[in-house]
């Protein structure tokens, strides 16, 4: 099996430095099941490439074991599996820590980065390649092969030559390959135990917590044993809980007494379901629903057939739960709410299918370059027809008492923007991605600064 990892940063041939391993030479190491073998078939100052080839020895695979047929009559010796893994996390040790004495800055520097599987079994097919892969901001490109060239009759196998591209730093990339090899396998060689939680954990640290098949891959990765699924996804949470998020509850309440003397929350509210009604959506989504205002009222109000809210905090969810839980509806009521926890700027199937989407007072949370992926998770690939935007007017907070200036009306806004800034924003993303868009004031609106709250509707 082949695994090559190609850069054109400038000079390509760092990529040695982050690999421990010189361009110049070939190195061998022996494994327990085989031999693995690094080599570059190209280095030059423009690209270069670093091949991992592994020779798996079936015999040393069955060795002191019972023998049946299947050990010697199999696929392992040929394709992409936890062998691979195994190899990345031995051969190339210090550049999956992260680690480079020699060029530390390196490590930390995002590059542009092209992995190649030359074989790679994927047990659901290209979509759960895809799914996958393509949350992590990889661009995929799959060729599939067929089971026997010689009876082309039987149709595909579930082998394909992979090639992943994206501009990541090194040690990322080969934590996803590490973690997801296996994962698209669905099998792996060697026993599973509770250590095996905690290589998950680390090799899945900074992605695995909001990735949209976090359970998939946690179920596959322990070779589907419930005890330690459980407790894994158990502590993923935990880890989830701990995020800054969990200080969510008290900035919240500190931008809510900024706007209450003006009942700002309930206008924000009523212009968005009248935004809704206006569009006649019935299946409505509230990204990044918090703690689920807006979806109580989508809730009690029958007008809505289907209502999903979305959070990337599993103890926001929770809250909503059970606020949600005092409304007492009637049984077949609660069929049509449900809450999914997920990241707003992974690409995820869930969000699809919806007539519209909300996003209600969410984007000014986000970092500004994260914006654009936010923009096309939504835009692009969710695709409702109307998308309805809310979002602080940084020019009315001087009408705001009780906030000193120069502060934003929340401390985890990363942003806050002018009527004309967001405008701007707003028509660049509509004519992007092929709608219109529409601005309305939310609250009382002052000739000099505007109204508190501005309000974008996106229709297709």
């Amino acid at each position: 099996m082949l695994l090559t990892i190609t850069t054109t940063h400038s000079p390509a041939t760092e990529l040695g430095y982050l690999l421990h391993k010189h361009p110049d030479r070939c190195q061998s190491f022996s494994l327990s099941f085989g031999q693995a073998h690094v080599f570059y078939p190209e280095a030059s100052i423009q690209q270069c490439t670093a091949a991992l080839l592994l020779d798996v020895d079936p015999v040393k695979l069955v060795r002191g074991r019972s023998v049946r047929l299947e050990q010697y009559v199999n696929d392992r010796p040929y394709v992409a599996s936890s062998f691979l893994s195994v190899a990345i996390a031995q051969v190339f040790s210090t550049a999956l820590a992260g680690r480079c004495k020699d060029l530390p800055e390196l490590v930390q520097t995002p590059l542009p980065l092209v992995a190649k599987l030359s074989v790679l079994p994927c047990r659901g097919g290209e979509s759960f390649l895809r799914e996958l892969f393509e949350p992590l901001g990889y661009s995929v490109s799959a060729q599939g092969h067929i089971l026997d060239e010689q009876f082309p009759d039987w149709g595909q196998s579930q082998y394909f030559t992979v090639e992943l591209q994206h501009t990541i730093t090194l040690s990322d990339l080969l934590s996803h390959l590490y973690v997801l090899i296996p994962v698209l396998d669905d099998e792996k060689h060697y026993w599973v135990g509770d250590e095996e939680i905690e290589k998950l954990l680390r090799h899945g640290e900074g992605w695995l917590t909001s990735h949209p098949a976090r359970e998939q891959i946690t179920r596959r990765y322990l070779k589907r044993q419930q005890r330690l699924t459980r407790l894994a996804l158990a502590q993923l949470a935990e880890e989830d809980n701990l995020d800054p998020d969990s200080t969510e509850e008290s900035h919240a309440e500190e931008e809510a007494a900024v706007e209450k003397p003006i009942s700002l929350n309930q206008q924000r509210m009523n212009a968005v379901i009248a935004a809704l009604k206006q569009s006649n959506a019935k299946k409505v989504i509230d990204l990044g629903c918090g703690q689920g205002n807006l979806l109580k009222i989508l809730l009690k109000d029958s007008f809505f057939e289907k209502v999903t809210g979305v959070d990337v905090s599993y103890r926001a969810l929770e809250v909503a739960q059970e606020r949600l839980d005092r409304l007492r509806l009637p049984r077949n009521q609660w069929e049509r709410i449900q809450l999914i926890q997920g990241a707003l700027t992974y690409q995820d199937k869930r969000l699809n299918g919806y007539d519209a989407a909300t996003v209600i007072e969410v984007i000014e949370h986000l970092d500004l370059p994260r914006l654009g992926g936010f923009e096309r998770v939504l835009f692009e690939f969710a695709q409702p027809k109307t998308v309805v935007v809310t979002t602080p007017n940084i020019e009315y907070n001087v009408k705001f008492e009780n906030l000193p200036a120069g502060k934003l009306r929340h401390q985890d806004h990363r942003f806050e923007w002018t009527r004309q800034e967001f405008q701007i924003w707003a028509n660049k993303v509509a004519e992007r991605f092929g709608y219109t868009v529409q601005f309305q004031p939310v609250g009382t609106e002052d000739p000099e600064v505007g109204s508190p709250t501005q309000m974008g509707v996106f229709t297709k």
